[in-house]
């Protein structure tokens, strides 16, 4: 089993910045992609951002690209998700979540469905006022 803790959430005013942290706990021998997805009340999960486990590939929602930055510290198990510009619309709980991988191919891969993700974290509440 592998543990996500995120850290870093939040109140800030729009145009402002923040930078969420995921470590990983407990079976990190393995390798594992890793999503960062955003729950507004009333609305869906949906994917913020994604990184492979090589850290080598990176998809975005549109509405984050040019704004937010995912990456991955060199052990793998700690992840980040650099927010600029924020604007209120990106309120919403921000959760972190793994996948693990196996093969060279998919160690390559970044996901972006959410029902990719067996492992989530208990999410961190990112606030943006106008």
């Amino acid at each position: 089993q592998v543990q996500l803790v995120e850290s870093g959430g939040g109140s800030v005013q729009a145009g402002g910045s923040l930078k969420l942290s995921c470590a990983a706990s407990g079976r990190t021998s393995g390798s594992y992609a890793m999503g960062w997805f955003r729950q507004a009340p009333g609305k869906e999960r949906e994917l913020v951002a994604a990184i492979s486990w090589s850290g080598g590939k990176t998809d975005y929602a549109d509405s984050v690209k040019g704004r937010f930055t995912i990456s991955r510290e060199s052990d793998k198990n700690t992840v980040y998700l650099q927010m600029s510009s924020l604007k209120p619309e990106d309120t919403a709980v921000y959760y972190c979540a793994a996948t693990q991988v196996a093969t060279d191919l998919t160690r390559r891969r970044s996901y972006t469905r959410r029902t990719d993700y067996g492992y989530w974290g208990q999410g961190t509440q990112v606030t943006v006022s106008s």
